[in-house]
């Protein structure tokens, strides 16, 4: 899908500079942080559901050690 992305230039700056550095278009950089941030998203959501999960099993448990 095409996509039009309107950067501040201070940023463009520095996906500029990143992107040099690597050797790499900015459109791979971009690619490469949207791939890393929608990971990172994915897993936090994971974690959380785990959390609530572990939380819903274990309420009886942590409402006794409240009260110790």
């Amino acid at each position: 899908m095409a996509m039009t992305v309107r950067l501040p230039e201070e940023l463009d700056a520095k996906l500029e500079a990143i992107a040099r550095s690597r050797h790499m278009s900015k459109h791979a950089v971009l690619i490469e942080a949207a791939e890393r941030f929608a990971s990172t998203e994915a897993k936090t959501a994971r974690v959380l559901t785990l959390a609530d999960e572990i939380t819903e099993r274990y309420a009886d448990v942590m409402k006794r050690l409240e009260d110790a």
